[in-house]
């Protein structure tokens, strides 16, 4: 619109001087075609917002054109980028009056130079000011109304991705908290037990009470293996040595043995070769929980760990003989301190499920099973 306003003056100016080249007012066409010139090139450096400055500005072209149309009607085409000027100017109540205005003066300028009222002259403008307005105002509520959206998508995905930040840190946080109860925690308590009854027996039963002992310091050399690969994002330290989930378990399960609580594995059927790192490491820290429930709440002798594998999926059961507690308020009764809540955490993330039976006096039975992709 610049370049066409800029070839409109030129191009009234040619005209005009190879008409009136001699005429009395060319030096003032001249002037004032120079003058428009130089005012509309300050436009754009005013910025587009509308503001005292720039309505002055557009004040000055539009006397400016004015004048020269009055000196010489053939400068009355520039009204078109002009039209344009006054919509990016004025907002459209006030700049339709302007376009009218303008409109009326090159009709009025076209009649003078056409000496008669031709239809032409006095239907072309007007229209194409419409055509051109219309236009203009049309792209501009279509141009609102893009910004808009995209003002809404923007706001949108920052609202995304502080929720997936949000839910990020949450799940972290959560899985944190799993990792430390089935590792640190756990262990802790393993060894606070040992050191309350080695204190009990130091005297009377100093043997067992060294036992005791070590094996609470082999507890706790186990947690620090645990600690360490948990701050760097590793698998579980039995899993880590090799030999799969099936030697890891019996790693546990010796762990866990003692005097008083026997602790064994047993499987049922033919384990993959190759289970995901995922699955693995989730079967275990399950187990982990389960026996640490059973240590610290059940009073059991013995526990069984059963590996049972299928087609389509792998279930572990954790079964012990002890106190067992009401089935039915597991919430108020089972489900005392993070252990089982960890442990639906875990069997949630990886689309599994996990059933509890259990009976006051009649032990407890916990079955943990994870879907597989079908062999």
């Amino acid at each position: 619109m610049h370049t066409a306003f800029f070839v409109l003056l030129a191009a009234s100016l040619a005209r005009y001087l190879a008409r009136h080249a001699e005429g009395p007012r060319t030096p003032w066409i001249i002037g004032l075609s120079v003058l428009l010139a130089v005012l509309y090139v300050l436009g754009p450096a005013l910025g587009p917002r509308p503001g005292p400055r720039r309505l002055t500005w557009l004040g000055l072209v539009v006397a400016a054109w004015a004048l020269l149309v009055i000196l010489a009607p053939s400068f009355a085409w520039c009204a078109v980028p002009l039209f344009y000027t006054g919509l990016r100017t004025l907002p459209p109540r006030a700049a339709i009056p302007l376009v009218a205005l303008l409109t009326a003066l090159a009709v009025a300028a076209q009649l003078s130079l056409a000496g008669w009222p031709d239809p032409n002259l006095l239907l072309a403008p007007p229209a194409v000011a419409a055509v051109a307005t219309t236009v203009y105002v049309v792209m501009q509520r279509q141009s609102a109304r893009r910004d808009a959206l995209i003002a809404d998508l923007v706001r949108t995905r920052r609202d995304l991705a502080a929720t997936e930040r949000r839910a990020g840190t949450l799940a972290e946080r959560e899985r944190l908290a799993r990792e430390i109860h089935d590792t640190l925690a756990q262990g802790l308590s393993s060894q606070r037990m040992l050191l309350q009854a080695a204190d009990r027996l130091w005297d009377s039963a100093p043997d067992t009470a060294r036992d005791h002992v070590r094996t609470a310091g082999a507890i706790a050399e186990r947690s620090l293996a645990e600690a360490r690969r948990f701050v760097h994002d590793l698998t579980p330290a039995d899993l880590a040595e090799g030999g799969g989930l099936l030697q890891a378990l019996h790693a546990v399960a010796e762990r866990e043995s003692t005097p008083t609580l026997t602790v064994r594995v047993h499987t049922e059927g033919t384990p993959p070769a190759v289970l995901p790192d995922p699955v693995e490491s989730a079967l275990l820290r399950i187990a982990q929980g389960a026996l640490a429930n059973v240590r610290e709440h059940a009073a059991a002798t013995a526990a069984i760990l059963t590996l049972t594998c299928m087609d389509d999926q792998i279930v572990l059961d954790v079964t012990d003989d002890g106190r067992g507690f009401d089935a039915a308020r597991a919430p108020a009764a089972g489900e005392r301190g993070h252990g089982l809540p960890a442990i639906r955490a875990r069997l949630r993330q990886m689309g599994g499920t996990l059933t509890i039976e259990s009976a006051p006096g009649g032990g407890t039975a916990l079955s943990a099973a994870i879907p597989l992709e079908p062999r």
